[in-house]
């Protein structure tokens, strides 16, 4: 009988050592992601930028071209 729960114990012990293995590799798969989910919204964002700076600059440029300082005009 000893022998039955010694054998089951070293069982029970491989299993949660192999089930930890596994949980410990999914995280680190999902640190990869993570950092490939942040690099797409980096560059989403990046990407919004040049656009807004494309579409909006000339008419900032005019907008403060045209800003008086102390009275006198440009």
């Amino acid at each position: 009988m000893t022998h039955l729960f010694q054998t089951l114990f070293a069982l029970s012990v491989t299993s949660a050592d192999r089930v930890g293995g596994q949980l410990k590799s999914l995280k680190a798969r999902e640190t990869g992601a993570s950092a490939v989910e942040y690099a797409l919204l980096v560059g989403a964002i990046a990407l919004a930028v040049v656009a807004a700076v494309g579409l909006f600059g000339p008419k900032l440029n005019a907008l403060f071209t045209n800003i008086n300082v102390n009275g006198t005009k440009p």
